[in-house]
Parts: C-alpha cells; structure tokens; sequence
C-alpha cells in the first residue's frame, strides 16, 4: 500500500514539474508563436476606445513593400480602416510604455497626497 502510495505521488509530482517545463518549451517553438527572426509585422501604436475596442497601427511587409494598416478591433472582429506608406520617424508603441509608467507614478503621488489630507 505504501509503495504504490509513493509511486503515485511522484506520478503526480512529475506531472506538475512536466506542465511548466512544457509550456517554457512550447514558447521558444515556431508553432508556439517564437519570433521566427523574420518581424514582418509589427505593432507601430494602439489607441484604446473603450474596455473593448481599439484602434491599432501595424507595420506589416518588409523593403519597399512595407505598409502600415489602421486596424479596428473589437471583441468580435478586426477591421481594415485605413491602409498607407509607413511614416518615418514615428515612435514604435513599445516606447508608450515608460511613458504610461510615469503618468501611473504621478496618478500614484497625487492619489496618496489626496488620502492624506
């Protein structure tokens, strides 16, 4: 009773080590969406509307045939609003994100300064 106890805690065990491992694996995979290196698409900016819709720029081909597409999104659906050259020098979306950083930091001060009083 006791061994057969063992074994299926380690069984078990064994299982829950193999899920993370998997999914670790899975993730540096070309079926597991890893960058393949390639980047022929790539998100230039979002601008939320709502909870559940947004407006997305991306940049999608590569050389001359480089295009940006303005996206509609909502929960239902994606849709084509506007197609055009890229513009050069526009900032990409990921640098919003030390800027939405340091407006969360300021909210942050003002909203402890207002508990305060």
């Amino acid at each position: 009773m006791t061994g057969s106890l063992v074994t299926s805690l380690l069984w078990f065990v064994a299982i829950l080590a193999a899920i993370p491992l998997s999914l670790w694996l899975l993730k540096r995979t070309p079926a597991g969406g890893a960058a393949g290196g390639n980047n022929l698409m790539k998100s230039v900016a979002v601008l939320p509307l709502s909870a559940s819709q947004r407006i997305v720029a991306v940049e999608v081909g590569a050389g001359e045939a480089r295009r940006w597409l303005l996206l509609g999104v909502t929960p239902s659906n994606i849709t084509t609003l506007h197609e055009m050259a890229p513009v050069e020098g526009a900032a990409p979306a990921a640098a919003a994100g030390p800027a939405f950083a340091g407006l969360l930091a300021k909210l942050q001060k003002q909203a402890g300064r207002s508990d305060a009083n």
